[in-house]
């Protein structure tokens, strides 16, 4: 979760009136979560996958508004956030949220799959990952779904080659230990 105080005090340009407009309200605390739950009520109102695809401000604005875990937030707040907090919001969207790697394995077999919240609550379904964990940072979910999918699939067979290095590799070892020509 992303806490960010969005400032009261503002100076802006107000482009109908053609003046500065001087804000004093005070000071709210927004408390953000990019989560599966907000994917999916951000992709229920536009209708396209939010992940790989281009946004406006006006849709990545209301990703914000639907990040939001507080309740009755005035709409003119989200009008007063800072630049600061755009790169807040923005480094916390991109953070990985864990240590864990895995490995790429090319797939040859590539697909123009589109990413949706539905796509992924399947993919936590067939890993069987408890509904609850679609309050996780969705990048932290989904390296968790990719390491149940990699933990779950079949070793793969090695290829004679490899096969034949590991061999290799143990008569070696056998020879040094056994102070053996062969």
């Amino acid at each position: 979760m992303l806490e960010i105080v969005v400032p009261g005090k503002q100076e802006y340009w107000d482009e109908i009136n053609r003046v500065f407009v001087y804000t004093d309200d005070k000071d709210v605390t927004l408390r953000l979560e990019h989560s599966l739950i907000s994917i999916s009520k951000w992709e229920s109102k536009w209708c396209q996958p939010f992940i790989d695809s281009k946004k406006t401000d006006e849709q990545l604005l209301d990703y914000i508004k639907c990040m939001t875990l507080n309740t009755n937030v005035d709409p003119s707040v989200y009008d007063r956030l800072s630049v600061e907090n755009y790169k807040d919001i923005n480094a916390y969207i991109q953070a990985p949220m864990t240590a864990s790697t895995v490995k790429d394995i090319s797939n040859p077999r590539k697909t123009n799959e589109r990413v949706t919240s539905e796509l992924i609550y399947y993919w936590m379904i067939a890993n069987n990952i408890p509904v609850e964990f679609e309050k996780w940072h969705i990048n932290r979910l989904i390296m968790l779904i990719r390491i149940c999918s990699a933990k779950n699939e079949p070793p793969k067979k090695m290829s004679r080659h490899e096969i034949f290095a590991q061999n290799k590799a143990l008569n070696a070892a056998r020879r040094a230990k056994l102070h053996s020509k062969g």
